[in-house]
């Protein structure tokens, strides 16, 4: 379990009797009160399937791995994960990062190879009415709704060229699957040789994600 207390009365350097028990650093700031109220609530009550992992939740709260087992009867049903998510002081103002980590990345055709996640919640659609919970639950649908196990269409140019933080690429949010801005992308090879590669590479990521024709 956790001790909640204020930075001043527990300095960084004092070393905890307990073995089991994180000392949380907090100023009490207006966003360390949502986490903090958020946390205790994935600990009492955790949607099925998900566990907040209490080792792993940084001293002032920025930084929690999450562990989800894919839901019964799903593509993904026996299947283990894990989700890193990062917070700054905006939140819930602004969206956390959240990505996938450890051995076993989803293979799903929103979830990158790198663990990074094609969600709209976690970017245009975030709202300070949602939380860790509402993301939480919206990945572990993402997963059950799956038909067929396969990486976005350009993955591999899009692990090659990304940001680590993946809240810094612009999606395109397509039922069929997400493919990233081609803008960053001649942004980072701007040799006119590389650029018509993408842009020939990516023409054709666009054509098959909107194929509907069946195979």
């Amino acid at each position: 379990m956790f001790r909640f207390s204020k930075a001043e009365r527990r300095p960084l350097g004092r070393k905890e009797s307990k073995p089991n028990c994180n000392p949380l650093i907090l100023d009490n700031t207006r966003w360390e009160k949502r986490l903090q109220k958020e946390l205790m609530s994935l600990i009492k009550e955790p949607p099925p399937g998900v566990r907040v992992d209490p080792d792993s939740i940084s001293q002032n709260l920025s930084q929690w791995i999450i562990h989800m087992q894919g839901v019964e009867g799903t593509l993904y049903e026996g299947e283990h994960f894990e989700l890193l998510f990062k917070f700054n002081n905006k939140y819930p103002f602004d969206s956390p990062e959240v990505t996938f980590v450890g051995s076993n990345i989803p293979i799903h055709p929103h979830v990158y190879s790198n663990g990074h996640i094609c969600l709209s919640i976690l970017t245009d659609d975030w709202s300070p009415a949602l939380s860790v919970q509402s993301v939480c639950l919206s990945i572990s649908s993402m997963l059950s709704s799956c038909q067929e196990k396969k990486r976005p269409p350009d993955n591999t140019l899009y692990v090659k060229t990304c940001n680590k933080n993946p809240k810094k690429t612009k999606w395109w949010y397509h039922d069929a699957g997400c493919i990233n801005n081609i803008l960053i992308l001649l942004h980072t090879h701007r040799t006119a040789k590389r650029c018509e590669g993408i842009l020939l590479l990516l023409l054709d990521v666009v054509v098959k994600a909107f194929d509907t024709t069946p195979h």
